[in-house]
């Protein structure tokens, strides 16, 4: 399975965008979204290094809450196979 992740713009400095998400950053490649107007604030869908997508804040929060609740439903799976 693949997934992106919803992380913030920082800073822009041509085609490579320094994101954060969750006290987290990393530099993104902004190369396949030339077409869309970008600045820092706004949030994108991150895929191995690559910006994919522009998001709302909202839209990423609720990637977020997604993210969390699929965590918790494996650590619950682990944990009941230890009992």
């Amino acid at each position: 399975m693949c997934l992106a992740i919803p992380m913030q713009i920082v800073a822009i400095d041509g085609f490579v965008a320094r994101c954060e998400a969750r006290g987290v950053t990393r530099d993104v490649s902004l190369f396949l979204m030339q077409e869309t107007e970008l600045a820092p604030g706004d949030h994108v869908m991150v895929h191995v290094g690559y910006a994919i997508q522009k998001v709302s804040e909202d839209d990423a929060r609720a990637a977020w809450a997604l993210y969390d609740e699929m965590l918790e439903a494996l650590d619950g799976e682990h944990g009941d196979a230890h009992a």
